[in-house]
């Protein structure tokens, strides 16, 4: 498959606030790609034409409940056999920030034994509690699973941006460390918070300083930081401190190039 005949679904609902800039990630890689509203891909009984779903950052229906959760239960309710086909397929699945945490609610991240009935895991209120706007590194960890990362070097550390109240992913106490050897064990982490050096750091007080996992296919990933706001290189809060730059691209696009790289091999 060329990478011109891929198409992506940014979906969204009431406070989703970066499809825009999702979709241009997107456009300018040459992928079809279009923004629609879950209640369109209810009614058209759509979800099936594309390749990719990406749930992407914002404030779903407020965030009340808890972020994501009415986003997840509407599309469970509303979507649930398309989106169970689209799992069974393989096609890949992409949360970012919001979506992330609607991935975790819906029971699809960690998912060890596929969706589940309920959430494994929780995305809940940093520590220090308040909302978290800036630029941070991330190390890549994963061994090549995740189809979202495995042309990026193991160990790479990239630069993003966060900005969420409620991204500290957190698992049952009693079962914590034995979720984190099962993430371990199938190669579900691949980025973890780290300095510019490469050393765990903590912006917001998450388990083993994790920012993003996949499940255990790989199609399915879920990330806190957002890529699709490190596009181009003036994105980066300190460009103008650079000399020389050999690319106008960022960081944020070798996650978007890759996804598309792994459907175009693959098929």
């Amino acid at each position: 498959m060329k990478t011109q005949d891929i198409k992506v679904c940014i979906m969204r609902a009431g406070g989703t606030n970066c499809d825009f800039e999702t979709a241009r990630a997107f456009r300018i890689l040459g992928a079809q790609t279009e923004i629609k509203h879950v209640n369109e891909l209810v009614k058209n009984n759509s979800l099936m034409d594309y390749n990719i779903i990406v749930l992407s950052g914002g404030s779903s229906f407020g965030d009340y409940v808890r972020a994501g959760a009415i986003f997840a239960r509407t599309l469970n309710a509303k979507l649930g056999k398309q989106m169970k086909q689209f799992i069974d397929e393989n096609r890949p699945l992409l949360g970012i920030c919001n979506g992330f945490q609607i991935l975790v609610e819906y029971g699809l991240l960690p998912g060890f034994e596929g969706p589940s009935q309920q959430p494994e895991a929780a995305l809940t209120t940093n520590i220090p509690q308040g909302f978290k706007c800036q630029w941070i590194y991330l190390k890549n960890e994963n061994k090549g699973k995740c189809l979202f990362t495995n042309q990026i070097p193991q160990n790479k550390i990239l630069h993003l941006p966060i900005a969420h109240s409620e991204g500290r992913l957190l698992f049952s106490k009693e079962k914590e460390k034995q979720t984190l050897q099962k993430l371990i064990d199938n190669d579900m982490i691949v980025f973890r918070y780290c300095n510019e050096d490469g050393t765990t750091t903590d912006p917001n007080g998450t388990y083993h300083n994790i920012a993003g996992i996949c499940n255990k296919e790989g199609t399915i990933f879920g990330l806190m930081p957002h890529p699709e706001r490190a596009i181009y290189f003036w994105q980066e809060p300190t460009w103008t401190q650079k000399q020389q730059h050999t690319s106008p691209y960022s960081d944020g696009k070798l996650i978007f190039e890759n996804i598309l790289n792994s459907i175009a091999k693959k098929q």
